[in-house]
């Protein structure tokens, strides 16, 4: 039985996620596979905000904004996947575990999250993910996390 993975463009993803600029830290999310799987997409340009001051002259994406970005892929896995769009849902960090930095990420970098769930189900508050972020194939980042979604009645 094959299952057809669905896309998520911004507009989309404005209807899940509350974040906006400057904190929208994913352009499109592909290959989801109902909660289970996903495959965020950042394009990283020199305009961000925070490259003005990390860091001056030799600008790096931060890690924090790396983990965000794939937390945020798993809100709008889950969000597609359980149909929340315009549901006004919340996700919040509960704790991150195992997060290690491989790569430094710099404007011009296309940065690709591919995160799984390790633990949830719909209805269910927390939520725990696993996610790597890469860039052209080699690994920036990897992280543990657990989030509890604040799901719409």
């Amino acid at each position: 039985m094959s299952t057809e993975l669905k896309t998520a463009d911004i507009h989309l993803i404005q209807r899940i996620l509350p974040h906006r600029y400057p904190f929208l830290l994913v352009d499109k999310v592909v290959d989801i596979d109902g909660y289970q799987t996903a495959t965020g997409i950042k394009n990283v340009t020199m305009n961000e905000p925070h490259f003005q001051g990390h860091f001056p002259g030799t600008p790096i994406m931060p890690g924090v904004t790396i983990v965000e970005a794939m937390a945020q892929t798993t809100g709008v896995m889950v969000g597609v996947a359980m149909d929340l769009a315009d549901k006004n849902l919340l996700i919040y960090f509960m704790g991150i575990d195992k997060c290690k930095f491989r790569r430094k990420v710099v404007p011009g970098d296309v940065l690709e999250m591919r995160v799984e769930t390790t633990r949830g189900k719909p209805g269910g508050k927390v939520w725990k993910f696993k996610g790597v972020a890469t860039v052209d194939g080699e690994m920036a980042a990897e992280a543990e996390f657990t989030a509890m979604m604040d799901m719409p009645e």
